[in-house]
C-alpha cells in the first residue's frame, strides 16, 4: 500500500516550515488552517508511527467466508494480509520512537514524587468549569475510550509503592501501584518486553465496550432473537452479580457511562427492527452482526462530527472534521453524488481505499497519555427534572458509580439524569482541577483505596511515553526554553519550578499538557491535539468496515442511509422524546442544553 500522498507530502513540507515561526491555529483563515492540518497529519504518518512486534508473520490466506462481511467478537480478520492485527490480546503501538520509550527506572518512577505532584499540581481547590460543553462530553470520552484500549488486570507483586503524609488520614500506607503487565516478545515467549504491552480490548472502533472482546463477552451480550441483545422490559441494562450494569465493558461503571451504554443498546435494537421489517427472512445473527457494524459506524459518526469539534470548536476543526467524514467537497455532494473521487481529502475517508500508511494498525500508549482527561469530571451531580428543571437531590461522585449507579434511576429517572448530564458543565482540563474524589479513590474491582491522579503520573512513566519536552520534540513541535515559557500563572510557575528544580525537561507529559495554554476555542493542549490529528484519521484510514467494506453490500442499503441520516441528537429524541425540546435548536449535543420550563 502506498505511504504518503504527494499532495500531503507537499503541504507537510511547506508548512513544517512555516510553522517554526507561526503555529497552524494563527493562519489567517480557516481553509489555511485546514491545508496546514493536512500538511501536518501527511509528516506524522511519515515518522509518528511505530510497530513495537519485532517480526511480522504475515498470513496472507484470504478471510474465511463467515468473516467477510462482519466484525469478529475479537477484532481478527479486519486486516486483509494479517488476521492479527487489531486483535484483542494484540499490543499497542507506538507514535515516538522505540529507543524514545524506555520505561522509567523504579527510581525515575518516583522522581519528582507523583502524590506531591497530585497534592499540588492537580488537587481542585475550586471547581473550574468548562462551561461551552456539558457533563455527557466528559462521559462519551470514556465510553469511547472504553472502546479503544485497556491494559488488563495490573500485576499485584511487586507493586509500585507511593508514601503517603500520614496527615492525609489513609489506613494503608504507603500506597501500592500494581504494576502493567508486560507482553512477550514473539521470539522469546516466556520472557517480558519492557517496551510493549497488550491491548485486552479490540484496536478497532468496533464498539466493542458494548459488544466485548471476546465471544463469551459478546455471547452474555446477546437474547439470540432478532438479533436483540439483552434490555429489560423497563429499557435499562440487566445487572450482573456483583450489582453493575451489564454490557461488553463495565469497568469504572459511572452513571454517564450508563446513560450512553443504554441508549446505544436501544439504539442496536431500534437498527435490528428496521433491518428485520426490510428483511423479514434474515436469521438472528445475519441481524444482529448488521446492526453491530451500523451502530459502531454510527458512534464514530457522532464522535468525528460531533463530539470532536465541541471540544475543539473552531471554524478549522468544524471544518476538518467533517472533510473527515465528507471530504472537502461536503455533506452536500455526498449525499446527492456519493464518492466523486477515492481521494479521501475530496470525498473522505469513508469508502476510501484502507490504508496503514506501512506501520500495522493498533493504539498507541502516546494516544493513551493524551486522553488522560480526568479533569472533566465533576465532584458532585445536580440530579434535576426535565419538566420545571427543579432539584432532585444532590450526588457525589461516589454515590453515582459502580454498584450505587442503578440506584440513581429510583430518585432521577433516565430521562431526567440524562437530562441533568446535559446541562451542567463538565470541569476544565487544566491544573489544579482534578476532581477530588478522583485523587482517594476506592477501585471497583479490589476494593483498594488510591490516589488516581498520582497513578496517571506514573503510567506515562512506567510506559515509556517521554516528558514533556522531549514528547514535544518527537511530534515535531518546537520544544520549551523553560518552565515560564510553558504558562504565564505565576502560582503554577512557582509550583512547577519547585517540583521539577526548575528545569523544563523533567516536567510530566500530562502535567506539560494540563499548564500548556490550549488553542482558542480548543478544551484541551495543542501537544495533545497533534496525536488527534495522527490517529483520529487512523481509526478510520485503517479499518476496512469504514474504507473498503463500506458500502450498501456490507451494511446493506438501510444501513447506510441509518448512517447517513442519524446523528447524537436523533439518537436521543428517538429513545427519549421527553427531551426534544431541550435540544432542539442546539447546535451541537455536546453544548449545554436549555434549562428552565421550556425544556
Amino acid at each position: 500500500m502506498s505511504a504518503i500522498p504527494l499532495s500531503e507530502r507537499l503541504l507537510g513540507w511547506v508548512f513544517a516550515r512555516i510553522n517554526r515561526r507561526r503555529p497552524w491555529y494563527t493562519m489567517p483563515t480557516a481553509k489555511l488552517q485546514i491545508a496546514n492540518l493536512v500538511g501536518l497529519r501527511g509528516q506524522m504518518r511519515e515518522k509518528n508511527l511505530y510497530d513495537t512486534y519485532r517480526r511480522r508473520v504475515t498470513d496472507s490466506t484470504p478471510i474465511p467466508e463467515e468473516f467477510q462481511e462482519v466484525r469478529t467478537s475479537d477484532g481478527s480478520y479486519n486486516d486483509p494480509r494479517d488476521p492479527s492485527v487489531g486483535q484483542a490480546g494484540t499490543r499497542f503501538g507506538r507514535n515516538v520512537p522505540l529507543s524514545q520509550a524506555r520505561p522509567a527506572s523504579d527510581q525515575d518512577m518516583l522522581a519528582p514524587d507523583p502524590r506531591e505532584i497530585s497534592n499540588r499540581l492537580l488537587a481542585r481547590q475550586t471547581f473550574l468549569p468548562a462551561s461551552s460543553i456539558n457533563v455527557l462530553a466528559a462521559a462519551w470520552l470514556q465510553f469511547m475510550v472504553h472502546d479503544w484500549f485497556g491494559h488488563g488486570k495490573n500485576l499485584k507483586h511487586n507493586p509500585i509503592k507511593v508514601e503517603i503524609d500520614p496527615d492525609d488520614g489513609w489506613h494503608e500506607r504507603p500506597m501500592r501501584v500494581p504494576r502493567t503487565q508486560f507482553a512477550p516478545h514473539e521470539d522469546e515467549p516466556t520472557r517480558a518486553s519492557r517496551d510493549a504491552y497488550r491491548n485486552v480490548m479490540t484496536h478497532w472502533w468496533d464498539g466493542s465496550q458494548i459488544y466485548g472482546s471476546s465471544q463469551a463477552e459478546q455471547d452474555a451480550m446477546r437474547q439470540f432473537e432478532d438479533g436483540l441483545v439483552r434490555i429489560k422490559d423497563d429499557g435499562h441494562l440487566e445487572l450482573d452479580a456483583d450489582g453493575i450494569e451489564l454490557s461488553g465493558l463495565n469497568d469504572n461503571w459511572w452513571l454517564g457511562l450508563s446513560l450512553l451504554h443504554t441508549l446505544f443498546h436501544r439504539e442496536h435494537n431500534a437498527i435490528c427492527r428496521e433491518l428485520k421489517s426490510a428483511y423479514p427472512d434474515r436469521d438472528d445473527e445475519w441481524l444482529f452482526q448488521k446492526a453491530r457494524l451500523i451502530n459502531a459506524a454510527l458512534l464514530a459518526k457522532i464522535h468525528t462530527i460531533e463530539w470532536t469539534p465541541a471540544l475543539l470548536d473552531t471554524p478549522a476543526l468544524w471544518g476538518a472534521m467533517r472533510g473527515n467524514w465528507w471530504g472537502i467537497l461536503g455533506e452536500g455532494i455526498h449525499r446527492r453524488y456519493g464518492r466523486v473521487s477515492k481521494n479521501e481529502v475530496l470525498s473522505g475517508i469513508m469508502g476510501s481505499d484502507l490504508n496503514h500508511h506501512a506501520v500495522p494498525f493498533a493504539m498507541t500508549e502516546e494516544f493513551v497519555a493524551v486522553y488522560r482527561m480526568h479533569p472533566l469530571i465533576p465532584d458532585r451531580f445536580s440530579m434535576r427534572r426535565r419538566a420545571d428543571d427543579a432539584t432532585i437531590t444532590e450526588l457525589s461522585l461516589k454515590d453515582i458509580a459502580a454498584r450505587n449507579t442503578h440506584g440513581v434511576y429510583h430518585q432521577a429517572s433516565f430521562e431526567d439524569s440524562l437530562y441533568s448530564l446535559g446541562t451542567e458543565p463538565p470541569g476544565a482540563i487544566c491544573l489544579g482541577n482534578y476532581p477530588n474524589e478522583l485523587r482517594r479513590f476506592t477501585r471497583q474491582d479490589d476494593g483498594d483505596t488510591v490516589d488516581i491522579a498520582s497513578i496517571d503520573v506514573i503510567r506515562d512513566r512506567e510506559r515509556g511515553v517521554p516528558r514533556y519536552n522531549q514528547f514535544r520534540r518527537l511530534l515535531g513541535m518546537p520544544p520549551l526554553t523553560s518552565i515560564e515559557t510553558l504558562t504565564s500563572d505565576r502560582h503554577w510557575r512557582r509550583e512547577l519550578n519547585e517540583i521539577y528544580d526548575g528545569d523544563i525537561e523533567k516536567v510530566d507529559p500530562m502535567i506539560g499538557m494540563y499548564a500548556e495554554a490550549p488553542p482558542p476555542g480548543f478544551a484541551f493542549s495543542d501537544t495533545a491535539f497533534r496525536i488527534f490529528i495522527l490517529m483520529a484519521s487512523r481509526r478510520l484510514k485503517s479499518d476496512r468496515f469504514f474504507t473498503s467494506d463500506y458500502r450498501p453490500g456490507v451494511y446493506t442499503p438501510e444501513g447506510m442511509a441509518w448512517v447517513t441520516n442519524n446523528d447524537f441528537k436523533d439518537v436521543i429524541i428517538r429513545h427519549c422524546p421527553s427531551l426534544a425540546s431541550a435540544i432542539e435548536g442546539i447546535r451541537n449535543p455536546f453544548f449545554p442544553w436549555r434549562k428552565g420550563r421550556s425544556a
